[in-house]
């Protein structure tokens, strides 16, 4: 198996706890879904959310859809003017065999602009 980044987006519709840990969960699962994965083929998964996400951990949300024994951090994206705001990103790290070009990177709602070329 050979190890490969997933990329992910979504943005949320407040800053709420429990509505991050709805869309960060919707994400993942998306991620896996979308990929024949299980929580067991993550390696580790990045979260990084844009400034004005300040209710809870997208990490944590993570223990919804199953990923208990991998290593999760938080970080917080650059606060550019004019970015998107509401943000939360992924690169989830995986064993799969798919080459990169087999990989179904999920961006969404309106996170499917941020990455037009590779959003699902």
């Amino acid at each position: 198996m050979t190890v490969r980044a997933v990329r992910g987006a979504v943005q949320l519709d407040r800053d709420e706890a429990g509505h991050t840990d709805e869309r960060v969960s919707e994400l993942l699962t998306a991620i896996l879904e979308r990929n024949a994965l299980t929580a067991e083929d993550l390696t580790s998964v990045w979260f990084a959310a844009t400034p004005d996400l300040r209710s809870d951990f997208p990490a944590a949300a993570a223990r919804r859809p199953g990923i208990v024994d991998v290593p999760l951090i938080c970080a917080q994206e650059m606060d550019v003017t004019g970015a998107m705001p509401r943000v939360v990103r992924v690169p989830a790290h995986v064993e799969t065999a798919p080459a990169k070009a087999g990989i179904s990177h999920v961006h969404l709602g309106a996170a499917a602009a941020l990455r037009e070329d590779v959003a699902q």
